[in-house]
């Protein structure tokens, strides 16, 4: 049987619990609840079906990942896509770019996978906090609160995790070291 998987960085535990506390604050304010289904994180291969039988497979291959420079991870203010979804900003690195062009290259020539459509959205890392379930009309409450708001974080990008979709939720699955 297919389950879902997709892969990110997930920041350390106690940015990650900042990061939640915000999006319960926007689940109770303005009824966006979908952020909530996964830990904070940055997006580095979007969801993709895997037969859960060859998950060992994918847990192999992923071991194999190793990134010669770690950058440092920044996270800095809020920004949106569209009036559906709102973001903290990961400020540009071009480290974090060619890790994430190495990593989607790395399990299209090993895995096989091939839904990673880099050429029409491109790369734009962020850590959702409102996801595409805010409604337009709470957009336009929430997004004025948060474009004055401030959140920075800096972390090392040590490791990054297989998440897995348990039909309610994302939890990560394993975490794997660079």
């Amino acid at each position: 049987m297919e389950q879902r998987y997709f892969i990110a960085i997930v920041p350390p535990a106690e940015i990650g619990a900042d990061i939640m506390a915000i999006k319960s604050e926007v689940a109770e304010q303005y009824n966006s609840k979908g952020a909530l289904r996964s830990p904070a994180h940055i997006t580095l291969h979007m969801p993709f079906l895997w037969e859960e039988t060859k998950e060992q497979k994918l847990i192999d291959s992923l071991n194999g990942v190793k990134h010669k420079t770690i950058p440092n991870i920044e996270l800095n203010g809020f920004d949106h896509f569209g009036d559906r979804v709102i973001f903290i900003n990961v400020v540009p690195n071009e480290e974090l770019q060619n890790f994430q062009a190495a990593l989607v290259r790395h399990v299209k020539v090993n895995l096989r996978l091939f839904n990673q459509d880099e050429d029409r959205r491109g790369f734009h890392p962020h850590v959702t906090v409102a996801f595409r379930d805010l409604r337009k009309q709470q957009f336009a409450v929430a997004w004025p609160e948060f474009q004055k708001r401030n959140f920075s974080a800096i972390f090392p990008l040590k490791e990054f995790s297989l998440l897995k979709h348990d039909g309610k939720q994302w939890n990560v699955l394993r975490t794997f070291i660079l």
